[in-house]
């Protein structure tokens, strides 16, 4: 992804222009625990410190919704956690400060862990189908929870896609990312509870420091269709201005 917020008075700029030590250290032990888990194969590290919802509330695996969240299943999903990473939880480092980005992170991944151990019990109390011992492993409710800040933070920056090259508002950054996650060959293997997990902790927190502003409220909501509606109107109307010209123009005799 591309930012504008981090362009020089050239043009755009390819991810953020210096990389945080606490980015950089919450990076490399990433890397330090997946390269553990290459080593020690058998799924032992898997199984103590992976989210099992049974485990976490009938076997005292109270750790879990910690552990889980340094822990990957594979290099494309730990590349992948890693880059969001650094693409966006650099710029809200240097903004916040080490500390707060730090409690910022770890809370929204341990909040999201829960949930991922809590949510099984709750469809279960209701009558739903529920699988108790399936592993959630990874760093996206964290992950989730960075997006959300930066989005909420700088709104209206433009993000450019790579691929597809489709650039649009910061803002949307959450709802894109979900569709995306939805629309993967693999969506039936992703953890969607963990990353809306690391959405509602992050929005909750943000909410609490005053930071999230109306983005859910019935208000901004209607705001944002009367804005489109008049967007929609005055391209009609530039268009219909185009139409008129060019017929003017078609119409001229030259001799």
């Amino acid at each position: 992804m591309h930012g504008r917020g981090y362009q020089n008075p050239g043009g755009m700029q390819f991810g953020p222009p210096m990389t945080p030590p606490v980015v950089k250290q919450l990076m490399i032990v990433n890397a330090v625990v997946f390269v553990a888990q290459a080593l020690f194969q058998g799924g032992m590290i898997e199984g103590l410190f992976a989210v099992r919802p049974v485990q976490v509330w009938q076997g005292g695996f109270l750790w879990q919704p910690f552990t889980y969240m340094w822990l990957h299943g594979g290099l494309l999903h730990v590349a992948m956690n890693m880059f969001v990473l650094w693409m966006f939880g650099s710029p809200l480092a240097m903004a916040w400060g080490p500390k707060r980005f730090l409690r910022y992170y770890l809370i929204c991944g341990v909040g999201a862990g829960f949930i991922i151990a809590t949510y099984p019990y709750l469809m279960y109390a209701l009558g739903g189908a529920a699988n108790l011992t399936i592993p959630t492993l990874g760093a996206s409710g964290a992950v989730y929870g960075l997006v959300l800040a930066y989005s909420l933070t700088w709104p209206a920056r433009t993000i450019m896609l790579i691929f597809p090259p489709v650039a649009f508002k910061a803002i949307w950054l959450i709802p894109i990312m979900f569709v995306m996650t939805l629309m993967s060959p693999g969506a039936g293997n992703i953890s969607h509870t963990g990353h809306l997990g690391g959405v509602i902790v992050g929005w909750l927190l943000l909410r609490r420091e005053g930071r999230a502003g109306k983005l859910f409220s019935l208000e901004q909501l209607k705001y944002r269709w009367r804005r489109y509606r008049m967007k929609q109107k005055l391209r009609a109307v530039k268009y219909e201005e185009f139409e008129q010209r060019r017929q003017r123009d078609d119409d001229t005799r030259y001799h």
